[in-house]
């Protein structure tokens, strides 16, 4: 068996299969009025009538005689200073290969010499700096016979998940027209780049946290992104908020039947997507989502000028860790118009977040500073008790306010003092504002 020296009957031939560009041949064109006549010849209305039609005869004369030559740099349509021919152009080289693509490969074996060859076994394969991927691999139904002057053709494909160098290795173990059993390893490398990059920035406003993400197009081609959606983590919801939500409702349906890619154009291109996360534990515990930050990941896919699609999926998304607190007071339900100084009566509930008993606790509104500053204030009973709340229990009672000033006011100050474990909990409620009207 030899190896790699000395002189083989076959030769691997590869060529990569991908979408065909356009020709484009960009000569000088020119106008055959501007040969004549400057750019003040419209000026006078007589010239500018006769002018053209003594051209169009000129120029019919020619194309008579020679239609091929004579006229070749000449504007016959606006479009032809595009310089597109309407040919396509097959790949002439690898070219550049992306991450998220996939490779597809046109392998041909040829049988240069003037001898059959017999029991062909072809491996093709992709190296990477990680791992050896096995594209194709004939050992168990090696090829019969090769004849002199003939080929063996077969296609393979590699969807591209990393970055960097990458080699096509195409062996062929074979035995050749002297019966003599002979190994030929060829190589092709390529280098894969990133298409895009992704930047994200992560914002949390009160309950909500807010994604935006920025994709930059590093490629030589507009890429149409067909899709950017955020698939967030189990504990997570996501909205999309698009700057186009005021369109029309007849453009609206049209866009639930067709969704118009999104264009980002070459050579650092930019687009801009934000996302609106709430955070939600039904389904799971609180304690098993305690100090997880993991938001989701971006599911990217895109199409360049000739219809290559592409694929990415981005790493997880981190935010801030969520920190669960042991007691959570909220509004349930609260009065639609809140009148000066006549009573109110907030419905709250009051849950605990962890895995023992709470209680039982008392609930009033801090008293801190003038009397004058506190607007909204306790009406009737200062101090309420709650009993005792089950483990990651819930309970309900109404807390009776009155407000002393008109316009918008705020709720601040509601204390819960646990008088089992004499512990206290200054923040329970964020900070509400409530309008107050006068009549």
């Amino acid at each position: 068996m030899n190896g790699a020296q000395g002189s083989h009957s076959l030769a691997f031939r590869v060529m990569r299969l991908c979408r065909p560009s356009f020709q484009v041949d960009s000569p000088l064109r020119l106008d055959p009025v501007d040969l004549v006549a400057g750019e003040d010849i419209f000026d006078d209305p007589v010239a500018a009538r006769q002018l053209p039609r003594l051209l169009e005869a000129q120029l019919s004369d020619e194309s008579d005689s020679d239609p091929s030559y004579s006229s070749r740099f000449l504007l016959h349509d606006s479009s032809d200073a595009m310089g597109l021919t309407g040919l396509l152009v097959l790949p002439q080289a690898f070219g550049a290969i992306y991450l998220g693509e996939t490779f597809c490969s046109y392998i041909s074996v040829n049988n240069s010499s003037d001898f059959e060859v017999r029991d062909v076994i072809i491996k093709a394969e992709i190296q990477t700096e990680r791992q050896r991927i096995l594209l194709l691999d004939s050992s168990k139904s090696p090829v019969e016979t090769i004849r002199a002057g003939g080929r063996y053709d077969f296609i393979v494909e590699h969807d591209v998940k990393e970055l960097g160098s990458h080699t096509l290795v195409c062996t062929a173990l074979y035995n050749d027209g002297d019966g003599e059993r002979k190994y030929l390893p060829q190589f092709f490398k390529f280098m894969v780049a990133n298409p895009l990059s992704v930047r994200t920035k992560v914002r949390v406003v009160k309950e909500s946290t807010f994604l935006e993400a920025c994709i930059e197009n590093h490629t030589k081609s507009n890429l149409l992104m067909d899709q950017v959606d955020f698939e967030p983590s189990p504990n997570w919801n996501a909205v999309i908020i698009n700057a186009d939500e005021h369109h029309s409702e007849l453009k609206s349906t049209t866009r639930e039947v067709f969704k118009p890619p999104i264009l980002v154009r070459s050579g650092g291109g930019i687009h801009n997507f934000l996302y609106q996360l709430k955070f939600s534990t039904h389904g799971s515990s609180p304690r098993k989502v305690e100090g997880s930050n993991i938001l989701g990941k971006l599911q990217l896919t895109w199409r360049t000028n000739m219809g290559e699609p592409g694929r990415l999926q981005t790493q997880q998304i981190l935010g801030s860790p969520i920190i669960r607190k042991e007691l959570e007071l909220h509004v349930v339900e609260m009065p639609d118009v809140i009148r000066l100084e006549r009573p109110f009566t907030l419905h709250m509930r009051l849950t605990t977040q962890i895995e023992r008993e709470l209680g039982p606790f008392e609930v009033w509104m801090s008293q801190n500073g003038s009397d004058e500053e506190k607007v909204v204030m306790v009406n009737g009973l200062q101090t309420m008790v709650i009993p005792r709340v089950e483990p990651h229990g819930s309970t309900d009672f109404h807390l009776n306010l009155i407000a002393t000033k008109p316009g918008v006011q705020r709720i601040a100050g509601i204390k819960v003092f646990d008088t089992r474990e004499k512990k206290s909990y200054d923040h329970p409620l964020p900070d509400l504002e409530i309008y107050v009207d006068l009549e």
